[in-house]
């Protein structure tokens, strides 16, 4: 069974779920129809691809054997316009040129069918565990930062951030407490000339506008903290 933990974690990600065979498409989204922020579903490799292309989702899980386009071709194809992309494989191959194959594009996770819960949970976790040196944190539920690409992805849309943003927002993560104007002026103004109260103000509504709704607050006559 699912943990609380592995759970939360998944419910900020999106997933591209590829499956022919009806029976084992249904089981596996009755699974994890209520685990993933949202699931989009294909039936052979091409329709995934074009969903792929459209909805840009998180984690692709594919059969290999498929009509029109197998998973291999498809992640292929994939990681000719993304290299970043997580995949998980699920096949009845055990043949040996598969799964070398396979090992060249990247994986999260071979499974070899038939497919079982703790399997799965074992593929989900790798997939967790591979953001582990990406340095990507939740702010709060389906708000992600993540720093090395200096975004924050929400529920809608994903923001970038500035080099000044992505300084404060560490800044906040990382001390835990109020950040005091004096500190923003000595470290995210560092290399500029002195900080007035406009040029601060406009920054902190730029970026209130990119976090979670109420996140940042503002101390009166002391500066800002983040409430995570």
């Amino acid at each position: 069974m699912l943990s609380k933990e592995l759970i939360d974690q998944l419910s900020n990600f999106t997933l591209l779920y590829v499956e022919d065979e009806d029976g084992i498409r249904e089981n596996i989204c009755e699974i994890l129809q209520d685990v993933f922020k949202t699931i989009y579903v294909a039936k052979n490799g091409e329709e995934a691809y074009n969903i792929f292309v459209e909805k840009k989702p998180d984690l692709i899980m594919t059969d290999i054997k498929m009509p029109k386009l197998n998973g291999l071709e498809l992640v292929e194809k994939i990681r000719q316009i993304n290299a970043k992309v997580r995949v998980i494989i699920l096949s009845a191959h055990t043949d040996l040129d598969y799964m070398l194959k396979a090992t060249e594009l990247h994986l999260v996770k071979y499974i070899i069918k038939p497919i079982n819960e703790q399997k799965l949970i074992d593929a989900l976790e790798a997939f967790i565990n591979s953001f582990e040196n990406s340095k990507i944190c939740t702010l709060v539920p389906q708000w992600l930062f993540d720093e090395g690409r200096s975004t924050i992805k929400g529920p809608q849309e994903e923001f970038i951030l500035t080099k000044k943003e992505t300084s404060f927002l560490k800044l906040l993560l990382k001390k835990h407490r109020i950040i005091t104007y004096e500190e923003i002026e000595n470290l995210i103004w560092s290399h500029e000339h002195v900080m007035t109260q406009n040029a601060l103000r406009l920054f902190i509504k730029n970026f209130r506008k990119k976090l979670p709704p109420d996140i940042l607050k503002n101390v009166q006559g002391i500066g800002y903290q983040l409430l995570v």
